[in-house]
Order: structure tokens, then C-alpha cells, then sequence
């Protein structure tokens, strides 16, 4: 009796978490809308974005295409509280951070060598079947630019 009582406990606590992930907005694949997006001249665009749980973290990867037509691919995993967490597979950064501001708003910032290189704000539509993510940033020769991009659910 007791170990089917703790089975069901166990059960019980892998529901919840999954119901947590799934009503959170940012969870999912989001892809990339072109024609709402608009970018800097030589930027990279990130075409898809996955968010996923990775434990009691959230694990983002990003695929995308540079203004050279290669592609990128680079992940993060970290929580949503403003700490800095590393940044794999980006050659412009290290460094990344999210900060939650409310349920549909996350600010972020983005450092290479302790220097941010790219602060921005990610706001989900209240229907949370898209969002839009604004960016301010100094390239790697100084040049400031701004983009904002436009990303659907899938």
C-alpha cells in the first residue's frame, strides 16, 4: 500500500510540473515571422527558438542564420532571475541573463568577456501565440543597432 501511496505522490508531483511548463508562455518552439520582423543591416536572425524545462532550469536553443547565410546555433540554460548563466556555441557572447518582469515580459541582457554587449525586453501577446522580441546592442567593430523580431508559436 505504502509504495503504490508513493507512486501515486510521484505521479502526482510529474503532472504538476508538466501543467507549470505548459501554461508558462515562453515554453515551446517559436518561429521566426520575417515579414513582422525588422533588423539592422548585417544582423543575424534567429529563425527558431525552443524553450524547454532541463530540471528545475530552462534550457533555450537558438538556430539561425548570419548575415554570411551560415548557420548559427547556440544554447543557454538558466532560470528566469536575472543571474548571468553561460552561453554556448555564440561566438558574440558568453553570457546571458533573463529576468522575468511579470508573466508575459522577460528583459535580457547579453555579455561577451564581463561587457553586455545587448540588453532587450521579449513580450508575449496575451493570447500567447506570439511575441516580440526588442533589442538594443554594439556590434563587434561599435556599431549600434536595433532590431525587433516577431516570433509565432508553433
Amino acid at each position: 500500500m505504502k509504495a503504490r501511496t508513493i507512486a501515486l505522490i510521484v505521479a502526482l508531483c510529474f503532472v504538476a510540473v508538466a501543467v507549470c511548463a505548459a501554461s508558462d508562455p515562453q515554453m515551446g518552439t517559436w518561429k521566426l515571422n520575417e515579414g513582422k520582423s525588422k533588423f539592422a543591416p548585417g544582423a543575424t536572425k534567429n529563425n527558431t527558438v525552443v524553450y524547454e524545462a532541463a530540471g528545475d532550469s530552462i534550457k533555450v536553443t537558438v538556430d539561425g542564420t548570419a548575415a554570411d547565410g551560415k548557420a548559427v546555433h547556440n544554447e543557454w540554460t538558466g532560470k528566469f532571475d536575472g543571474k548571468e548563466y553561460a552561453v554556448t556555441g555564440d561566438p558574440n557572447s558568453d553570457m546571458r541573463s533573463y529576468k522575468k518582469v511579470d508573466d508575459k515580459t522577460l528583459d535580457l541582457t547579453v555579455k561577451k568577456a564581463g561587457k553586455t554587449t545587448m540588453t532587450g525586453q521579449i513580450a508575449f501577446s496575451p493570447d500567447g501565440k506570439s511575441r516580440t522580441v526588442t533589442v538594443k546592442g554594439t556590434d563587434d567593430k561599435g556599431n549600434k543597432y536595433e532590431n525587433v523580431a516577431v516570433y509565432d508559436k508553433q
